[in-house]
């Protein structure tokens, strides 16, 4: 995989789950929610709930949750979300995807524009940035210790599906086709290593390095606060030299 690794956002993202997991529930619980009205409450027949079960047990939701949101949004019940992406450029700019689940269209589009404003971006068009960016799927498996055998990861990871693999900061990073991150993510498991983190990502073809530190302090100040914002699920950026 060319140049960029994920994993200090990944990191990051999991210190302020960690840190927020209340939250955290919320939002997976709202895109549960819309995949249940889009295409049913069965997982076997509903590939992208069967993906989000998956992420939700990733990030610790409780079964009883989980069954507690499928039965409300197959009961029609509870508020009518819809998912809408912004785009974007940050400070000396970065780009910038924002991607929502809402309730109130206008309360979201006027939140995430007001973001950009105040930390010295601009919100875009739809598709203005999104060509600077790949899906894939990233499982990030932990080696803090320095003792797994990187071939015999790498044998493992091909042969489950896995598309690339890199290796950085005590970990390694496989990564695959967005549909199979998981079923990755499950093999490597099966196989003993432990894994830190398995969601889909969207990866800079290539990055912005800032070194104003103006234009650092309000990129870092754009992304915290578009995290914060109840109704944005992720933010992806093309941002090198973030921490």
């Amino acid at each position: 995989m060319s140049g960029h690794s994920k994993w200090a956002n990944i990191k990051h993202k999991k210190e302020k789950t960690d840190a927020q997991k209340a939250k955290v529930f919320t939002k997976i619980g709202k895109e549960i929610a819309v995949a249940v009205k889009a295409g049913g409450g069965d997982p076997n027949s509903n590939s992208k709930l069967r993906d989000l079960i998956q992420k939700a047990k990733s990030n610790n939701v409780p079964n009883d949750n989980i069954e507690r949101i499928i039965k409300k949004a197959m009961g029609n019940t509870g508020e009518n979300y819809e998912e809408v992406t912004y785009e974007g450029y940050g400070p000396g700019g970065v780009a910038v995807i924002v991607e929502t689940t809402t309730d109130n269209r206008n309360r979201t589009a006027g939140n995430v524009r007001s973001y950009f404003t105040k930390y010295h971006g601009n919100m875009g068009t739809s598709g203005c940035v999104s060509f600077l960016f790949e899906e894939k799927g990233v499982v990030v498996v932990n080696n803090e210790d320095g003792d797994i055998d990187e071939d015999q990861l790498m044998e493992t990871a091909l042969e489950a599906g896995a598309e690339d693999f890199a290796s950085d900061e005590g970990v390694f990073e496989v990564y695959t086709v967005v549909d199979d991150v998981y079923a990755v993510k499950e093999a490597l498991e099966k196989a003993g290593y432990q894994i830190l983190s398995a969601e889909p990502d969207k990866i800079p073809t290539n990055t912005v390095t800032l070194t104003s530190e103006d234009d650092i302090k309000f990129m870092g100040l754009l992304i915290e606060k578009l995290e914060e914002d109840d109704d944005v699920m992720n933010v992806y950026h093309n941002w090198e030299n973030c921490d």
